[in-house]
């Protein structure tokens, strides 16, 4: 006859079982978790990187276009310099009342008049003396103005010191160039020659305020305080 038997410890391994497997399920939901976790993170930084390598190029591409259309506007004025047929000779005849006329002792380029004076005279003199004469010190607008006054000048010399006075100044404001008219230098159709401007003091401790154009063979045409003029 048998008797009744505890199922206890038969159903143990089975509650064992079931709890190991809860257990396991459990740990990798946590895994994949961490995964998509690491993933997801792993997604965003690379996003991130993207989106500032995106925006450096877009940056860096719209540097490039300024500078392209910078070099293109100083290309075409360099081109239309050297392919421009003035209307008028380069040392025209006095004609005050032709189109191109200038006064006598005036040279006229590009629709203004230009008077080189090769008198030894301060700044503020040479100055003064243009604007009795009704001009002033001479202010370079663009390319074909500067090689003009360059090629000008530079028959007009004869050594260093007989380099020209033009109409550039940073008497307001050490370091800042100013045309007479108030306007900015253009740097872009600056030559300055070798270490210059470096506002030298052996000569005067105030340093070196205004500008002088002119070059002898291999220099740069503008450098800090000269002797003769240009209105």
């Amino acid at each position: 006859m048998s008797s009744p038997q505890s199922c206890t410890e038969d159903e143990a391994p089975d509650a064992q079982h079931a709890e190991s497997t809860r257990g396991s399920k459990v740990t990798s939901e946590r895994m994949a978790l961490f995964s998509f976790c690491v993933l997801l993170a792993a997604a965003v930084i690379v996003i991130y990187r993207l989106s500032v390598e995106n925006w450096l190029s877009r940056k860096n591409l719209q540097t490039l276009n300024e500078e392209n259309a910078a070099l293109r506007k100083t290309l075409t004025e360099v081109k239309s310099c050297s392919n421009k047929h003035l209307t008028c000779p380069e040392i025209p005849k006095v004609n005050i009342n032709g189109p191109c006329g200038c006064d006598e002792g005036w040279e006229q380029h590009g629709g203004k008049c230009y008077y080189f004076s090769t008198n030894k005279s301060s700044w503020t003199e040479s100055r003064d003396d243009c604007r009795a004469k009704g001009g002033d010190l001479v202010k370079i607008d663009n390319w074909c103005e500067q090689i003009f006054l360059k090629t000008r000048l530079n028959r007009k010399m004869d050594d260093f010191d007989d380099m020209f006075w033009i109409g550039l100044t940073d008497a307001v404001e050490e370091g800042r160039w100013l045309w007479l008219d108030g306007s900015p230098l253009n740097t872009s159709l600056s030559f300055w020659a070798d270490h210059e401007p470096d506002n030298w003091t052996n000569e005067n401790p105030d340093g070196e305020h205004c500008v002088r154009m002119g070059e002898e063979e291999g220099e740069e045409p503008l450098k800090t305080c000269p002797r003769s003029y240009c209105c």
